[in-house]
């Protein structure tokens, strides 16, 4: 059974960002969460919330339906994790009380899929792709002010792995049905691979962020908020300044909780190497450079709790 382990800083001091307050402050307050948390809140993101309402009611609308139904969708496995998931996390045997559906988030593809997944295919496409766009702006704007904040020369340097044509980004949506367990496990502990996940969800909570060892902070819900989760990549590409924040999401007794996850990811080929300003605090590279693709490939054949970025030092 998890447990919720007592810390003196509590789900009220997580920081909150304000993207609607003067810019230098806004980078600099996103900086100092990313340093301490790995995590933060962003309110007033510009986001419609009918938007994000869209999305979510086609994605209780697909999981109501019944289980052959949905394992039209492509069923998510070792050699294809896009599609329709239950229970089984990646190749390794990790397990989750969840159902999930990982889609690319390329326009053609959703076109594509759509058919197998909604009754209404161009409602579904129109509805994701719309919230795709709004996300991924978010995203790329959260990134240059991070690039401000750092005091980085190029203030694309991050954002514009993300706005590749290329880029691997992926939505996935995670639907978690009421439990007879108190704080079982819906997803178990991992840090995301890419640069930044951005998460809403129902107004239902259960997502956890662990801020020391075994010290794990409950996040309250907020369905008008994104959380801001940062990833591996963003890890190397701070030289390590950022950690990619060690997160879990319990299950609930009574309530459904269905969450959207946006996973900001560059293109396979895209070298993944920290730029000359954040090398200076300590003079050189804590890891060597390598690619995306490379890096999926050490995520593939790792279990979920792995700590992949270890095989990437120097």
């Amino acid at each position: 059974m998890a447990t919720s382990s007592g810390t003196p800083l509590g789900s009220k001091n997580l920081p909150t960002i304000d993207l609607r307050d003067h810019r230098s402050n806004v980078s600099k307050s996103i900086v100092e969460a990313c340093d301490q948390f790995g995590f933060f809140k962003v309110i007033n993101h510009g986001v419609p919330k009918d938007i994000i309402e869209k999305v979510q009611q086609e994605g209780f609308s697909f999981f109501a339906k019944p289980t052959f139904v949905k394992q039209q969708a492509d069923q998510a496995s070792p050699a294809n994790p896009l599609g329709y998931g239950h229970k089984n996390i990646g190749a390794l045997g990790d397990k989750g009380e969840l159902e999930y559906l990982l889609l690319s988030t390329h326009p053609s593809y959703i076109a594509e899929k759509s058919i197998t997944i909604s009754d209404d295919p161009s409602r579904f496409s129109s509805a994701v792709n719309r919230y795709i766009q709004a996300v991924r702006d978010l995203t790329c704007e959260l990134l240059e002010l991070i690039a401000e904040g750092l005091y980085v020369k190029d203030k694309s340097v991050f954002s514009g792995l993300i706005r590749d044509v290329e880029s691997d980004s992926l939505l996935r949506l995670n639907y978690y049905l009421p439990t007879s367990k108190d704080d079982g496990i819906g997803f178990g502990e991992h840090s995301d691979p890419q640069l930044l996940s951005i998460l809403t969800s129902n107004n239902v909570a259960g997502l956890q962020i662990l801020v020391e060892k075994d010290a794990w902070i409950s996040v309250p819900a907020d369905p008008n908020a994104f959380w801001v989760i940062v990833g591996d990549m963003l890890q190397a590409l701070t030289n390590g300044r950022f950690v990619s924040v060690r997160h879990r999401v319990l299950t609930n007794t009574s309530k459904p909780r269905i969450s959207m996850v946006y996973f900001g990811a560059p293109s396979l080929q895209a070298s993944i190497s920290a730029p000359p300003e954040l090398l200076r605090p300590i003079g050189h590279s804590l890891y060597r450079t390598f690619t995306w693709k490379a890096y999926k490939e050490k995520l593939y054949s790792q279990g979920l709790a792995a700590t992949r970025l270890d095989g990437f030092k120097k």
